[in-house]
């Protein structure tokens, strides 16, 4: 229903966008994209790129004064360092020999890439592996995150942790709080730590990790199935914040907490109607709003592990790709810490997969049937007597 690929390397001249099933009707413009791809490029703890590049999105097809069409929509990302990789990304020969870069990172996709497509030079490998990808998913996050705005749903997310320090628990989330913090981050005292802690990996040429929360509300009741395992909205988010480049772990709810209880902890118990009221109600939300791999009506929340970023300022020892020697590892200018980003990233992927959930559930080729068909649909999601 929802669909998109994404093409560029991380020093060519852009990245590419095609988003299909967008239904016409949809007011969107570039700015509104604008706005998700700047979130990205901030964050305390981030390199010397972002500095340089302006994200901006070319909207070149999809669009007519300002709405959507129903046509694919193309996008357009450029890269402004391509400037100083002219040579080194040129589509055409060169007639001059390009040295080869060989010096593998620990953590990258660079040995693996390199078995795997047959090269002898691992740049062929990192540009696409590379987290500059992600600039073009929050692009097509944006466009799905127009769409479920005008079914009242809205995603945020926020820095959990970092490096080893926490937020407080309980710490109420001031989503305008976090979107003024250099951290995205609701803890004012625990983001000193982290800054601390990010200042200091620098320093000694490292990276630090961490965890992202993002969180979907007015969600509908009802979103993915149960029938089949590549229905489950569960398993979609799980595979869609999997995606993201340095996530190796992702929970929804009470996640792997969950695991040392019994359910009379665990499982929320559903509350009686309220006279006058349609909308079902937990008295809890561990499940993380999803039950039986479809969404039950709480705010879905998902949380997801960065690692540590492989491209060390101090590398670390490695292998060279051509003599199988002892060297260190590649280091080419990066960031110390991209969990804020990251978090931006996963807004996109959640967005995508309810966009894409949201239109296989009420379909329609243009947004006022989409609309009505959401709305029939609410009016029968209460009580069955």
């Amino acid at each position: 229903m929802f669909r998109f690929l994404t093409a560029g390397e991380s020093h060519g001249q852009a990245l590419t966008v095609i988003v299909e099933g967008m239904p016409a009707g949809l007011l969107l413009e570039a700015e509104y994209i604008a706005a998700d791809l700047r979130r990205r490029q901030g964050g305390y703890g981030r390199g010397g790129r972002m500095q340089i590049e302006k994200d901006y999105p070319q909207i070149l097809s999809g669009i007519r004064h300002g709405l959507t069409i129903g046509s694919p929509i193309s996008l357009l990302i450029p890269n402004r360092d391509w400037e100083n990789w002219k040579d080194v990304m040129s589509v055409l020969p060169l007639s001059k020999d390009m040295e080869p870069l060989t010096r593998l990172r620990p953590g990258h996709g660079d040995l693996a890439g390199a078995m795997k497509y047959q090269v002898a030079d691992v740049r062929a490998i990192l540009e696409r592996a590379s987290a500059r990808e992600t600039a073009a998913r929050v692009a097509v996050g944006a466009v799905g995150r127009r769409l479920l705005q005008e079914l009242g749903i809205e995603i945020h997310s926020h820095t959990v942790a970092i490096g080893g320090y926490k937020i407080k628990e309980g710490t109420p989330t001031d989503w305008e709080r976090v979107e003024s913090s250099q951290l995205r981050c609701a803890d004012a005292e625990a983001e000193k730590e982290m800054m601390t802690a990010i200042d200091e990996a620098r320093a000694a040429g490292n990276s630090l990790g961490g965890v992202f929360e993002v969180v979907a509300t007015g969600v509908p009741i009802g979103l993915g199935s149960h029938v089949h395992w590549d229905r489950k909205l569960s398993g979609r988010i799980a595979q869609a914040l999997m995606s993201i480049n340095a996530v190796k772990g992702v929970e929804i709810g009470g996640g792997f907490a969950l695991a040392s209880l019994s359910g009379s902890q665990v499982h929320d118990v559903i509350e009686p109607l309220r006279e006058g009221e349609r909308s079902w109600h937990h008295r809890t939300n561990r499940a993380g709003g999803i039950e039986g791999g479809m969404s039950n009506g709480e705010p879905i929340v998902v949380r997801a592990a960065v690692k540590p970023i492989p491209t060390l300022a101090q590398p670390l020892p490695s292998v060279d790709l051509k003599t199988g020697d002892r060297v260190e590892a590649h280091y080419e200018r990066s960031d110390v810490c991209v969990v804020p980003a990251a978090g931006v990233v996963g807004e996109a992927m959640l967005a995508i997969v309810l966009a894409d959930a949201v239109l296989e559930k009420f379909g329609g080729d243009h947004l006022r049937e989409t609309l009505r068909n959401y709305r029939g649909y609410q009016d029968t999601i209460g009580p069955r007597g």
